[in-house]
């Protein structure tokens, strides 16, 4: 599964940079997260429960940063496993562009796989799913980073 989009963050670059790389702010803003923690500076573990049609499981997993170019960009690889619901792995790029002194273009590139009984249901349903995930991530870090804006 690939899926590409951007969003504008109505915070300056500085800010979205901080807020990416805040477990605090992060486990806020990811839906289903139950926890999620710093195991060094380029890597967290997680725990989230997602409901996929109708499989929902608990995910355990560890996300991997990379590439790091502070505050431009950085790359994130993932892996998670929801056990007999499957698991899923992958990564995205994730690069910031200032639009003006308080917006911040987010531009994202993800190329994930799944398996096990998550795979079987579908690339509609996985998609939709996925498009609808990151549409409320982002719709919540968009309004959690703006009102940290002073």
């Amino acid at each position: 599964m690939q899926m590409n989009d951007s969003q504008l963050i109505p915070a300056p670059q500085e800010k979205v940079w901080a807020a990416l790389n805040d477990p605090e702010k992060l486990k806020q803003c990811i839906p289903g997260c139950q926890s999620l923690d710093m195991a060094s500076p380029n890597e967290m573990t997680a725990t989230v429960v997602l409901k996929v049609g109708p499989v929902k499981a608990t995910f355990g997993g560890k996300v991997t940063l990379s590439d790091l170019d502070p505050p431009n960009s950085y790359r994130i690889c993932g892996e998670g496993s929801g056990g007999i619901a499957g698991f899923a792995k992958g990564g995205a790029a994730v690069k910031l562009t200032p639009e003006s002194a308080n917006a911040t273009r987010l531009t994202y590139e993800v190329d994930a796989q799944i398996g096990g009984k998550l795979a079987q249901l579908g690339g509609r349903l996985i998609d939709s799913t996925a498009k609808k995930l990151a549409s409320q991530f982002f719709v919540s870090f968009s309004e959690l980073v703006a009102s940290s804006v002073e």
